[in-house]
């Protein structure tokens, strides 16, 4: 039997890089994956048939996320179409990095409405549905820099770290009820935002991980989906670094 055989699972962010990587795996493991993204374009309708051709329901839905009434109904939605949410996978996140003297407000502001606020809008939206059911899985996507910082990323790093805060409180809120919430906080991770990085840049980047080298969005997915499935049905409230021992 297949590790999400049967399950359902909103990923938000899940076009491209790190969630678009979970939810190929997911589906894999016959979990039916409901996927948003800002705009629904060729690049949803792609990613929508990439994961339909797994054999699972599999549907794309354009929603803001740092929206709160947008992703209630976003939200309401899905479980119109699916009847059941199991997993809840925040991912959605951008980067707009600068040191703190060049930061423009505006520029911290989008970076913590998308990645953290976004958290706090679909964990909301979806509790309802669980706690209905008395169980689920919220698998949120912090970060290293969520946990150690980094020069130039205040921005990024606070709403990672929040992300941390906010996962360990829900795990607390919830836990009683069958509902598990966790974290991964991914390093130095192969997509297509780290592709952008100079070569120089990035294999100094290596130089650093004790493991010499980046890792595959995929090997993030597995985590999640370790986290997702009932494998890992006594974890909750916790952080797993996936950085190849980079942030130890």
């Amino acid at each position: 039997m297949k590790l999400l055989e049967g399950k359902t699972a909103i990923i938000t962010g899940a076009t491209r890089g790190i969630g678009k990587s979970i939810a190929l795996y997911f589906a894999e493991q016959g979990c039916n994956i409901a996927f948003t993204d800002l705009f629904d374009d060729d690049n949803m309708k792609a990613t929508s048939d990439e994961i339909t051709a797994m054999g699972v329901k599999a549907k794309g839905y354009a929603s803001d996320a740092s929206k709160f009434e947008e992703t209630q109904k976003v939200v309401d939605q899905i479980v119109e179409d699916f009847g059941v949410v199991d997993i809840l996978v925040n991912n959605a996140g951008i980067t707009k990095d600068t040191l703190l003297m060049r930061m423009t407000e505006d520029q911290w502001d989008a970076v913590i409405n998308v990645n953290l606020k976004s958290v706090f809008n679909f964990t909301k939206a979806v509790q309802k549905t669980m706690l209905k059911q008395r169980s689920g899985s919220i698998v949120n996507l912090s970060s290293v820099v969520g946990v150690s910082g980094n020069a130039g990323q205040s921005n990024y790093a606070a709403s990672k770290a929040g992300i941390i805060g906010f996962t360990k409180s829900i795990a607390k809120e919830l836990g009683s009820r069958g509902i598990r919430s966790n974290a991964i906080a991914p390093g130095f991770i192969i997509t297509e935002m780290t592709a952008k990085i100079p070569e120089d840049a990035r294999k100094a980047w290596e130089a650093m991980i004790p493991m010499k080298r980046g890792g595959e969005p995929v090997e993030v997915a597995k985590v999640a989906a370790f986290l997702a499935s009932d494998l890992s049905s006594y974890v909750s409230g916790q952080v797993i670094t996936v950085c190849g021992a980079m942030n130890t």
